[in-house]
């Protein structure tokens, strides 16, 4: 813990060195504590609400999976169900009960924690965990990472040493978003490198990563999206690294927008599969990359350059990438592209071919330092000033009244047809337009109501 405290920092006011226990670290400027999981430090701006949120997580999902195996044992019910199928079917729930009892398992570090968060602590930090990113989100990279993975793993590191073509020492390494923790790995392992610090905000991610890492073996059941026979709607693997990792590899908790390291700390910062899936735009982000390195430090990124933002400007090409790093201070970036396979699981009908797009950079002069990430705007933290009445919020405002006055219209006796005389009585719709519009809403509401989970 002291190799890795050295380059540790609050994430709420950046002073280091953080105070050391058995089982915090303490921010005296804050007068923070954030926790240790596992022994793997917990920093996030507000490590109580983060905690809380991902244990409203964990909880979703047990629910979800006690819904799921409810729905499987009605199916069960049905003795017209052929013998090859209810094998099947029998087969899936007790996976699917065994699976449940290892995530309770393996989550007991976050689930057992007493600490309560609320969303005004978000709201005073103006932090807040991505809404889209739930606990099993990349549940299939596990199974990628430490089970059949190989040829994918080898490929990936192929494509970073690509981008290393001097070989040169890596130093003091900073892998953030690193997922279970493969490549980081597999960076620390093979390549030169001083020491290695893996951060990810996804607890199952980082406990299954601190477990095979350490030498222990998991298993874990692997649920393909596309079995390629009878048996493989679930398959039982065996998880586990190589070999130990060793003692100059730690992990940590932590948001990569928030990153909880001193200015200047690393000589090399890795973004694998990470620069076009944050909320940050990417020149805001390049320039927090370049803070996080030493003179000289070195940006490797790996991964696909696959922008959602709703923004199409912000949707970057390869030749905009490229430009966007140079202009925070590095140098004109030495890339790599090219085609490797992507959870292309055995067990599975379901992969794919990914066109990667890997690069180097140096910092040549530092970029200017950003401004903390705000994650929400100034209207809602403060609730002064006026919510803007955006086309989208005013387009859901209409939406979710009509609905609403749709649902208010169910009471087990009117038809499709005599709900679009009173929306057409009301000034909302013709009749010709009501009924396939309310024939559209409540099929989905039919459609959403019969999803297995009940979610």
């Amino acid at each position: 813990m002291t190799e890795l405290n050295a380059l540790l920092a609050c994430p709420r006011c950046d002073k280091s060195p953080l105070e050391t226990s058995a089982t915090t670290l303490h921010c005296k400027a804050c007068k923070v504590d954030f926790p240790l999981i596992e022994d793997m430090p917990w920093l996030f701006a507000d490590p109580q609400a983060a905690l809380g949120e991902w244990r409203g997580r964990l909880q979703f999902s047990l629910q979800q999976l006690g819904h799921e195996i409810a729905g499987l044992d009605k199916e069960l019910e049905n003795d017209d169900l052929p013998a090859l199928s209810k094998r099947r079917v029998e087969r899936y729930r007790k996976s699917l009960e065994s699976h449940k009892r290892s995530l309770q398992k393996l989550l007991h570090p976050v689930e057992i924690q007493s600490l309560q968060g609320n969303y005004e602590s978000y709201l005073a930090l103006r932090t807040r965990l991505p809404t889209d990113q739930g606990l099993n989100t990349y549940y299939p990279n596990i199974h990628r990472d430490w089970a059949w993975g190989d040829e994918e793993n080898r490929a990936s590191l192929k494509q970073v040493q690509a981008v290393l073509h001097d070989h040169a020492a890596l130093g003091k390494v900073l892998v953030l978003g690193a997922g279970a923790g493969r490549l980081a790995y597999d960076i620390h392992t093979q390549l030169d490198c001083e020491t290695t610090v893996v951060m990810d905000f996804n607890p199952l991610l980082m406990l299954v990563a601190k477990a095979v890492t350490s030498g222990e073996q998991l298993s874990l059941y692997e649920f393909p999206i596309a079995p390629l026979a009878l048996e493989d709607d679930a398959v039982l693997r065996k998880l586990s690294a190589p070999a130990p990792a060793g003692d100059d590899f730690h992990l940590v908790f932590g948001d990569a927008l928030r990153a909880p390291f001193p200015a200047g700390s690393f000589d090399t910062v890795v973004t694998p599969w990470l620069i076009d899936i944050i909320s940050e735009d990417l020149p805001l982000f390049a320039a927090r990359i370049n803070n996080l390195l030493k003179e000289n430090g070195r940006w490797v990124n790996f991964g696909s350059l696959a922008f959602s933002n709703r923004a199409r400007a912000r949707r970057y090409s390869p030749e905009e990438t490229k430009a966007i790093v140079a202009e925070n201070g590095f140098s004109d970036p030495y890339v790599s592209q090219a085609s490797i396979p992507y959870m292309s699981s055995p067990a599975s009908r379901h992969g794919r071919q990914e066109r990667v797009f890997s690069f180097s950079a140096y910092k040549e002069r530092d970029a200017e330092k950003p401004a903390r990430h705000k994650a929400l705007p100034d209207w809602v933290v403060t609730g002064k000033e006026a919510v803007p009445l955006s086309p989208s919020f005013r387009q859901q405002a209409m939406t979710t009244q009509i609905y609403s006055f749709i649902m208010s219209l169910i009471d087990g006796k009117r038809s499709i047809r005599d709900m679009a005389i009173v929306l057409e009585k009301q000034k909302l719709m013709t009749r010709e337009e009501a009924e396939p519009a309310i024939r559209s809403f409540l099929t989905k509401m039919y459609d959403d109501s019969k999803k297995q989970g009940g979610f």
